[in-house]
Order: C-alpha cells, then sequence, then structure tokens
C-alpha cells in the first residue's frame, strides 16, 4: 500500500489511537508495523481475531494483562545466557503467569460459541507454573530477594539482624561513656562501619581507625577498636548475602535460560494477544463492527462514520458501489461533507484491510484492494483543501501509471485549478480510462458536465451532499443515484435577493438546464427510497442466511448432546436397576434366614411370592430400558455398505464403508474419522425411517423454539434497537428464561437510556441493572424477568 495514501487518509492517527488501549511497548511495535494485508485470507483472519476479542471483552470482562510488561529487554539477555536483575526475572514471571491465565480466560463449555482465531492463537502457550512460582517465591520485589529464596539466606540474614543489633547496643554504650568528645550524641554509617563523630582536638581520647572527616575538619569519623571485631563480622555476613543473592539469581536464570524458546514464544503470544485486544477495546470505544470483505470490488458502507471526527457531532454516511455502477461521482457545495465522504470510503477500507473492525452498522461490506491511491493534496485536511491543478495532476499522472482492477481511486475536486471546460474535459478521460480498466472510482467535483457524464455512461453514478435551504446549510447526508442540484436561486431568495432580479436570472438560462435541474428534483426522492429498499432487503437476506447457518450447527450439537445423553442416562438406569435386584436378593435372602428360625411355611410362601413379583418388575423396568432403538443383543451377521448401526464402544451410530474382510472386519465412519471394527461388535438400529423424521421433526421444533440469554443491539439505531429488544424480551419470557442480557455498547450512551426507558415500563420486567466487572460493564444491561 502507498504511502502518501496512508498518510493523506490519515491511517496513521488511528494507529496512534490504538496504541493508547495497549498494555505494552511490544504491542505498540506490533501497531507501528501495521500495515493493509496483501491478501484477503489474511484481512479476514484478522478481522475475526479483533470481533473474537470484542466478543470476550462483553462476555468475559477485561483480559488477564494485569503486571505484564514489555520484557523483550530481560528475555534477549537471559537468550545470552546474562545474569537477570530481580526486577527483570519477576517481569517475566508475570508475563508467564499472564500467558497461563489467558489460556484459562478463553475455556469456554462445549455447547457455548468457541473463539476459533484466537484459540488457535493461544495453543502455541506453554504454561511454565513450576518457574513462574520459583521466581515469585525467590523475588519479593524489584530490587528485594525474598528471606525464603534459600535457606542459607534466611540464616545469613537472621545472624545479621542479631549482629547489628548487638553492635547497636555496643556503640550506645560507647557513646554514653565517651560523649565529652564527641561531635554529636549519636553514630553514623561509613563505607557499612559503624563510627563515631569524634571532635579532632579530641581524637586520641578515642582509640579506633578514621573512616572519614567533615569538609570543616572539625570532625573526625572514628571506628572504635572494641567495634573493628564486630565490623568485621557484619562485613563478612554482607558479602555472604550478597552470594548468595547472586547464585539464588544465577540459578533462576539459569531455569529461564533452559526454558528460553517457550519462554520467548509465550511472550511473542501475548504480544499479539496485547495488539488484538488493543483492537477490540478501540472497536467497542467507537462502536465499531465487522465488516464483511470480498474480492469483487463490492462496496456497501452502511452508516458509516470518519473516526477522527467527534462522535457527538459526526454525521453518518452510507456509501454503495461495485454492483450496478463501479464509479460514483459526487457534487455538491463547498463545506458540505464530500472530502469527509471520500477520507472516511478510503479510511475505512484501509482499517478494514488491516483488520480492525469498521464505525459502520452491522453487514456492512468492503471490497480487497491491492492498492488504495488518493488525490487529495499534499496539505488536504478535513476543513480546507490547499491543493493546486499542479499538485494534483503529479499524483494523478502516478495513478494512471499504476492503478488496476484492484485499486481504489478517490479523487477530489477533480480537474479543478483550471479552465473549467478544459478541466471538465480532462476530468471525463481520466474517468473513462480508469473506468475501463476495472479500477473503482469515487470523485468528487463542482463541473455540471461530469452530471451529465455520469446519467449517461453506463457504470458511472451520480451522487451528492445534501443542501437544506431553509437553513443554508449542509446537512453532509450523501444522496446517491442524484447529481447534485443547484441552490443558487432559493439561497439568493432567502437571502432577500428582490424577485424580479431572480426571474430575470431564470429566464437567462435555457429551458433545457431548467428541466434537467426539475428532473433531478422529481427523480431525488424516488431513486433514494427504491435504493434504500433494496439495501435494506439485501441486508436482511444476508442476515437471515447467518441466523439460518447460526441454528443449523445449533440443531447438530443439540441432537449429538441428546443422543449422548440419553444413551448415558439409560446406563447409569441399568446400573441402578442391577445394584437393585442385588440388594433385593441379599434383603429376601436374609429374609429367608429368617423365616427358617422361625416362621410358618405360610409366611414363607407369601414371602416367595413377594419375591418373584418384585423380581418381575425389575426385570419389566430393565426391558423398558433396554428398548433405546438399538439391538445390544448378538452382533450383526451381514451388513450393507451405507447402512446405519449402533457401534456400543463408542457409543454412537456409525455408518457402515465396506463389506466384510477375511478377518470379519469392517471399515465405518463415526463423524470425521473412519475406523475398522468387528462385525460382531455392531448392533442394529431398531428406528424405522418413519420413526426418524419423527424424530427429527421434534427436534428441529425443540430447536427452533431456544431463546438465546443475550440480544445484540449495537449498530442499531433507537428505534430498531427497541423493537428488537422487546421482541426477544416477549420470546424470553415465553422460553422461561429468568435473566437475561441485553447488549447496547458504550458510545455515547444515548442506546443504553433508550433501552432503559423502555425497559422501566415493559410488563415482562421484574428490574434491570447494568452489568458487573466480567459481564460487560456499562456496555451491558442485565434483566431479571417476572
Amino acid at each position: 500500500m502507498n504511502e502518501k495514501a496512508l498518510k493523506v487518509l490519515e491511517y496513521f492517527k488511528i494507529k496512534d489511537m490504538i496504541k493508547n488501549y495497549t498494555q505494552t511497548g511490544a504491542a505498540k511495535d506490533i501497531i507501528d508495523n501495521l500495515r493493509p494485508y496483501d491478501n484477503i485470507y489474511e484481512a479476514c483472519e484478522h478481522l475475526e481475531e479483533t470481533r473474537e476479542a470484542l466478543e470476550l471483552l462483553v462476555k468475559k470482562g477485561s483480559p488477564p494483562f494485569e503486571g505484564l510488561y514489555d520484557v523483550r529487554e530481560g528475555i534477549s539477555r537471559a537468550e545470552k545466557g546474562s545474569v537477570l536483575m530481580p526486577g527483570q526475572l519477576l517481569r517475566i514471571a508475570n508475563m508467564l503467569r499472564c500467558a497461563r491465565r489467558f489460556k484459562e480466560y478463553i475455556n469456554h463449555k462445549e455447547e457455548e460459541e468457541s473463539f476459533k482465531v484466537i484459540e488457535d492463537i493461544c495453543e502455541g502457550i506453554v504454561p511454565i507454573k513450576k518457574l513462574e512460582e520459583e521466581i515469585f517465591f525467590a523475588i519479593a520485589g524489584e530490587d528485594e530477594i525474598s528471606d525464603k529464596a534459600s535457606t542459607l539466606l534466611y540464616n545469613i540474614r537472621k545472624t545479621l539482624k542479631d549482629k547489628n543489633a548487638s553492635i547497636k547496643d555496643k556503640v550506645n554504650s560507647l557513646i554514653r561513656s565517651n560523649s565529652k568528645f564527641l561531635q554529636d550524641n549519636l553514630y553514623t554509617i561509613r563505607g557499612d562501619r559503624y563510627v563515631l563523630p569524634v571532635k579532632a582536638e579530641h581524637k586520641g581520647a578515642v582509640p579506633g581507625l578514621v573512616h572519614d572527616q567533615s569538609s570543616s575538619g572539625s570532625t573526625l569519623f572514628i571506628e572504635p577498636m572494641s567495634l573493628v571485631n564486630l565490623n568485621n563480622e557484619i562485613k563478612e555476613l554482607m558479602l555472604k548475602e550478597k552470594a548468595e543473592i547472586e547464585r539464588i539469581l544465577v540459578e533462576l536464570s539459569s531455569r529461564v535460560y533452559d526454558n528460553i524458546t517457550i519462554v520467548k514464544n509465550n511472550a511473542d503470544i501475548i504480544w499479539e494477544l496485547d495488539f488484538i485486544f488493543a483492537k477490540a477495546k478501540f472497536a467497542s470505544h467507537h462502536n465499531c463492527s465487522c465488516p464483511a470483505i470480498n474480492d469483487k470490488g463490492i462496496i456497501d458502507i452502511i452508516e458509516g462514520r470518519h473516526p477522527l471526527i467527534d462522535a457527538k457531532v459526526v454525521v453518518p454516511i452510507s456509501v454503495y458501489l461495485g454492483r450496478e455502477f463501479t464509479s460514483l461521482v459526487i457534487t455538491g457545495p463547498n463545506t458540505g461533507g464530500k472530502t469527509v465522504t471520500l477520507k472516511t470510503v478510503g479510511l475505512l477500507h484501509l482499517m478494514a484491510l488491516s483488520g480492525i473492525m469498521i464505525p459502520a452498522r452491522e453487514n456492512s461490506t468492503v471490497s480487497f484492494f491491492r492498492e488504495v491511491f488518493a488525490d487529495i493534496g499534499d496539505e488536504q485536511s478535513i476543513e480546507q483543501s490547499l491543493s493546486t491543478f499542479s499538485s494534483h495532476m503529479t499524483n494523478i499522472v502516478n495513478i494512471i501509471n499504476e492503478a488496476d482492477e484492484k485499486s481504489l481511486v478517490l479523487f477530489d475536486e477533480l480537474g479543478a485549478g483550471t479552465d473549467p471546460t478544459e478541466g471538465a474535459a480532462l476530468a471525463m478521460s481520466i474517468l473513462e480510462n480508469l473506468r475501463n480498466r476495472g479500477t473503482r472510482i469515487v470523485a468528487t467535483t463542482h463541473y455540471s458536465e461530469l452530471k451529465g457524464y455520469a446519467l449517461k455512461t453506463t457504470g458511472v453514478e451520480n451522487a451528492s451532499v445534501e443542501f437544506d435551504v431553509e437553513t443554508l446549510r449542509p446537512t453532509y447526508r450523501l444522496l446517491i443515484g442524484v447529481p447534485g442540484k443547484s441552490n443558487a436561486f432559493e439561497i439568493s431568495k432567502r437571502l432577500g435577493l428582490p424577485e424580479y432580479i431572480i426571474k430575470d436570472a431564470r429566464e437567462k438560462i435555457s429551458s433545457d438546464t431548467l428541466k434537467f435541474e426539475e428532473l433531478i428534483q422529481s427523480l431525488q426522492e424516488k431513486s433514494i427510497k427504491a435504493e434504500n429498499d433494496a439495501r435494506i432487503a439485501e441486508s436482511l437476506k444476508f442476515e437471515a442466511a447467518k441466523i439460518k447457518e447460526k441454528y443449523e450447527e445449533k440443531l447438530f450439537n443439540f441432537q449429538k448432546t441428546r443422543e449422548n445423553a440419553i444413551i448415558n442416562a439409560q446406563r447409569e438406569a441399568k446400573r441402578l436397576i442391577k445394584e437393585a435386584k442385588e440388594e433385593a436378593d441379599v434383603i429376601l435372602k436374609n429374609m429367608r434366614e429368617l423365616e427358617r428360625l422361625g416362621y410358618s411355611s405360610e409366611a414363607r410362601q407369601k414371602l416367595e411370592e413377594e419375591r418373584k413379583r418384585l423380581k418381575a418388575r425389575l426385570e419389566n423396568v430393565e426391558d423398558s430400558m433396554n428398548n433405546t432403538g438399538y439391538d445390544e443383543g448378538e452382533g450383526l451377521k451381514e451388513v450393507k455398505e451405507g447402512q446405519e448401526v449402533f457401534l456400543p464402544s463408542l457409543n454412537q451410530k456409525v455408518i457402515v464403508l465396506s463389506k466384510p474382510d477375511s478377518k470379519g472386519e469392517v471399515q465405518v465412519q463415526a463423524g470425521i474419522m473412519k475406523i475398522s471394527v468387528k462385525l460382531k461388535d455392531l448392533r442394529a438400529s431398531k428406528i424405522s425411517k418413519e420413526e426418524k423424521k419423527e424424530i427429527k421433526k421434534r427436534e428441529v421444533s425443540l430447536n427452533l423454539k431456544a431463546v438465546s440469554s443475550s440480544v445484540d443491539l449495537r449498530g442499531m439505531d433507537s428505534e430498531e434497537a427497541v423493537y428488537n429488544t422487546d421482541k426477544y424480551l416477549d420470546d424470553a419470557y415465553r422460553a422461561g428464561l429468568g435473566e437475561v442480557t441485553i447488549v447496547h455498547g458504550k458510545g455515547t450512551g444515548i442506546l443504553r437510556q433508550t433501552i432503559n426507558e423502555m425497559l422501566r415500563k415493559h410488563p415482562h420486567v421484574k428490574s434491570y441493572r447494568l452489568g458487573s466487572y466480567g459481564e460487560g460493564g456499562t456496555g451491558v444491561t442485565v434483566v431479571e424477568l417476572k
């Protein structure tokens, strides 16, 4: 991707915004090196990882990055066999702990939705809990080794503490006995040795070693001879302590070195995860969605917002091209939002192709482009254009040389800065040349000639930025299919220009021009309505397909779980029946023993009858449990290819793939596995085709009635969100759910307020609250149903 487009479209500002959400310098470096990916697979994969990270943030709260630091320097030193400082070891241990906790963070129940891309990334994490615990046990702080690090260190420090207490008592005694010779009645330390501040004129009165002298020379710091041995012992203990600390650090550094490959790998993965979750936090803060990416040049951005404009004032725009037309010509007044539209389209594509979710509605679509070219001037900003004809032409020459069918070209004021007639002709020629190559083009212009070019040329469409004549201000809305209408007469009239002057001006304009303007006005409402209806229908179709796919997967998982649950329950029931029979036999045996000791023959006969009744009842229950739809008696004598049979050893149905061989074995398919089993180990299924259809029908019906415990409203406007929430609460109430979660995102808080206002009056709602830590925080509302 060319650097000029990245700079002009302010791509680097987006990267700087994402950096604010990282925990480590390593993740910031990954963002520095981030560029749009050069193939569609990578772009889709990285977008998916960002979407999964955002979903994890909503469902499970913040990831376990507590205490995470950039430890690349420490790892580099350890890799060379150097001894690490306590702080470096502690940070490496923190990193290893974060990596280990992350594997726990992404764990989920079998029936819950998986996070495939992030799970694949975390698959490479190898927990080294033992090393992690050894470091935490030995190191108490950035520059402190724990007393528990070794028995020897503990003993040295205990002895050192006792010696220090002893020498302090001795020093205090010497101060009292020599107070008249001292400058101050206190001791001090010079070079780790206890000394007394003796007046210079009394240096002979306190025999000992002189260690230092005050700047004035009036005080000598003398170590009394009676303290020399004690000071020597303390010094020796301190040297032993230092040596033991060095040995501990060497040992721990060696342990890191022994596991350096795993440590480096875990660190690389955790930096990558830090980067991914920074993208997800950015998406959460800016209420972004995950767009679909295609390689057919189709663009359909629904209510896209420029991420660098304040969310409170930005006006969403909807842009589409690539189906009926491949070029879009936008006209309209200055400061009407044409340049913002260009930058929004370009920047959102750069973001999506870099794996960054975009601030637009759900179901938005971007196309994969190898290059995005932007001719918006060297010093172009959203507010003001400083470009000239020469600078424009320099950029255009480069674009003409390099653009192809896999390129998106953005032209701002194409052909401006020169004679209008020549400029318009040049602009049409440039557009036509690029259109013939299959290049996707969005261009802004003031030339009315380009409106006519777009109307009569197949594959080129007009668009305009709306202008409110009543307020004399642009609305910043983009209208596709309608060229910009001249509002000079209306504006002049609103500003007070006399009617006779406006009438005279109208007469000077050809009737064809006036008819053209009237045609534009009449087409505007019809065209916009038709396009919007078509796009809404396409969006609903896509959403329905996604829902269908989701429920088909749920149906498959439900059927599998149901079958396993039934078979396991039947086996457990058989076990309980067997135990009951054995217990009944023991009881009856005891009864016979009691009868032998004194019961009459009549009582014995009654007991025997009761025993037979109990046995018959247990056998009847066992027979009914055995009637599972599978024959668990003798093995099958023959099978056919494609026949569905039951394999008790795997506790599931399998499909026969081959006839028995000379060993009496057949090949069967169980799920994705193909295995060989003995023919006698297979059991026939007693379930008829009609019964299978009926069971499947009941299961489908049951599955379709299942209601999710949460609903996602992000990207919806208030009216749509209230409608979906009301419908969802009705379904949840009928399904008997006690508590549900409404995901509305954080954003500006308007959607949350609207939903809470609706919940306050809803007949099914007992109470509601904002999500707590781990539930999604203020981005979700938890509702308790009546």
